[in-house]
């Protein structure tokens, strides 16, 4: 049964769509699809939950300081220097401020007096429903992290902003939810 197109669908009008796989944390569905050109194509989309990253910043010495996290990830088979970031698939109802705040104690073991809210990013439209929120975390206090079981490979580091930015600009920093919420905070002259 072909449905018709939205106002805003693009020209795009989905014909048929199934659930090619499913786990509590990503869905990955298939759709027949009529491209705006009238031609039948099939579009895979990968449905997962809301993200939060969080750009923890402290008055430091010599500067303003960033806490990154050194991570695992399995999918690429390396460890990465991020901003702490997640989505809590097990609480769909928590606001995205409450998110950010618990994954930052979570990872970090980090107390945010102020969080500011950067806006919307959308970490691969081309192939993902999932968009997050960037913040920014000041008038932070250190307390234990509360990592989860997945999470235990997870280090902090602190390191001047002025480092994070040199860490973007020669590749050592290649996460790009990470150098997008840079981006989006330095954007609103907040760093």
């Amino acid at each position: 049964m072909t449905q018709s197109p939205t106002p805003d669908a693009g020209g795009y009008t989905t014909v048929s769509t199934r659930t090619a796989y499913e786990n509590p944390w990503t869905r990955v569905r298939e759709d027949i699809i009529i491209r705006p050109n009238g031609k039948k194509g099939l579009y895979g989309v990968v449905e997962r939950g809301d993200f939060v990253v969080v750009l923890p910043l402290w008055d430091g010495p010599d500067g303003p300081r960033v806490t990154l996290i050194r991570q695992y990830r399995y999918p690429i088979g390396k460890r990465m220097w991020e901003l702490p970031m997640s989505m809590w698939e097990h609480r769909p109802d928590a606001t995205p401020e409450d998110v950010a705040r618990g994954e930052l104690r979570e990872e970090t073991g980090l107390l945010a007096e102020h969080m500011r809210e950067a806006g919307l990013l959308y970490q691969g439209a081309g192939y993902t429903t999932q968009k997050g929120r960037a913040y920014l975390a000041t008038g932070l206090r250190q307390g234990p992290h509360q990592r989860e079981e997945t999470e235990e490979d997870i280090t902090c580091h602190v390191v001047t902003l002025k480092e994070m930015e040199a860490m973007i600009v020669d590749g050592r920093i290649t996460c790009m939810v990470t150098i997008a919420a840079f981006g989006m905070i330095r954007a609103r002259g907040w760093i």
